[in-house]
């Protein structure tokens, strides 16, 4: 198989308020937004995240990786992480946001900051601590409409899975969190668009086989190892090619290049 080288309730107008004049930059930026799969040292040791591996397969574009190790859609919110992306990003810029493996958990009896309220709208619920916590698709809505009124693009991209070959067999079952993915484009409206990723990984994963993606996971069943990661950067810009996204203009790649179908 061949594999491409690829080295209380938040309202939009919490964000800042877009300019009246909104300039372009010479050279788009493409900012990413995420956890530890996505960003830069992974999970720690021996582990890397995808994100790392994006300007290798992309040109004339600045890619800025803003992910963190540890954040969900809430945190990232709560910490003002998109208020700042929302403050810096420029008309024609790219914002990829993918979270998912941290959102989960129960806000109960002990909050960790970071699990959202269950569901797929405006739900609420309120910590023992009297904190107000909103859903996964409500973070990422506000914060996918605040940057797109500042003339930014807005990719939400579903969460990679975790070792699917673990067991020995590799096998997938997409979490609640790519569902609320597409929800949250569908709130955005225009300028947001949608890319698979968990899919698209577990495809290749699939025809990898186990022995090959468990050697992929060096330290736990979430973080891939340098060489995986840049196996899950391919599998993301083979999406966006298979979407004919946007950004896809900017690939170095044809969507042949890079193994795998469409879907």
């Amino acid at each position: 198989m061949k594999s491409v080288a690829i080295v209380p309730t938040l309202a939009v107008a919490a964000f800042a308020a877009p300019a009246k004049d909104i300039e372009k930059r010479a050279t788009p930026h493409v900012y990413l937004a995420g956890d530890s799969t996505m960003a830069l040292g992974g999970g720690g040791t021996s582990t890397q995240g995808w994100g790392v591996y994006l300007p290798y397969s992309l040109k004339d574009v600045t890619v800025v990786n803003d992910a963190v190790a540890g954040r969900s859609a809430r945190s990232y919110t709560d910490e003002g992480r998109f208020t700042t992306l929302v403050n810096t990003v420029a008309s024609g810029d790219w914002v990829i946001i993918e979270f998912g493996h941290n959102d989960g958990g129960s806000l109960s009896p002990t909050d960790n900051g970071r699990s959202d309220c269950v569901g797929s709208g405006s739900e609420t619920c309120t910590t023992a601590a009297g904190v107000v916590v909103q859903t996964y698709v409500t973070y990422l809505t506000n914060a996918a409409k605040a940057l797109l009124a500042k003339g930014a693009k807005v990719i939400i991209s579903s969460p990679t899975p975790d070792n699917t070959c673990e067991s020995g067999t590799c096998s997938y079952t997409p979490s609640r969190f790519t569902a609320y993915c597409k929800d949250v484009v569908e709130n955005a409206g225009n300028g947001a668009s949608f890319v698979d990723h968990g899919q698209y990984v577990a495809n290749e994963f699939n025809a990898l086989g186990a022995t090959v993606v468990n050697s992929y996971y060096p330290k736990d069943h979430t973080h891939t190892s340098p060489i995986g990661a840049n196996v899950v950067a391919a599998a993301f810009m083979k999406g966006l090619m298979c979407n004919n996204d946007p950004l896809a203009t900017y690939s170095k790649n044809t969507t042949a290049s890079i193994a795998g179908s469409c879907i």
